[in-house]
């Protein structure tokens, strides 16, 4: 087991999210759902603590009530290898959900997430620092992160 696991609280989706979010990574999978018994405090049967992976990464989610809620403070990251799996994640991320600036979206959860390609970080620390601010200031103006349109910034 890892030493260090994200805890998620949801008001009631905890096994919906869990199934959804494993439905969009390789390596994904539910591990395992408590659910509460007579005694509640939550209705009988329906989910208290789910477990999953997301490609590797242990997460535990609980179904706590509506006392909570996310925020930006914070996000999950998620490094891309293309620009395909940016435009598949944002797309199915976005769905029910709300886009945001800079890569940053928030899920029909209200969980925010940052679909951001591995390229991005290569031409923001770009040895040449007028190419690197070209690049930062295009990324600026975006939702959804543009490969093609950060290249063309930073090449100027």
């Amino acid at each position: 087991m890892q030493k260090i696991t994200t805890y998620l609280w949801f008001d009631n989706q905890a096994e919906e999210a869990a199934t959804f979010y494993t439905s969009l990574f390789k390596d994904s999978r539910v591990l395992d759902v408590h659910r509460y018994g007579d005694a509640g405090p939550g209705p009988a049967g329906t989910a208290m603590i789910v477990t999953f992976e997301l490609a590797g990464q242990r997460f535990i989610a609980l179904n706590g009530g509506p006392q909570f809620t996310f925020t930006e403070a914070v996000s999950l990251y998620v490094d891309c290898d293309s620009q395909e799996e940016v435009d598949e994640l944002w797309a199915r991320f976005t769905e029910g959900g709300e886009e945001s600036q800079c890569g940053w979206l928030k899920d029909k959860y209200g969980l925010s997430w940052q679909i951001i390609p591995r390229r991005l970080q290569e031409l923001l620390s770009d040895p040449d620092p007028a190419r690197a601010q070209r690049a930062m200031k295009a990324m600026l103006g975006m939702q959804k992160i543009d490969l093609l349109a950060l290249e063309t910034a930073a090449d100027g």
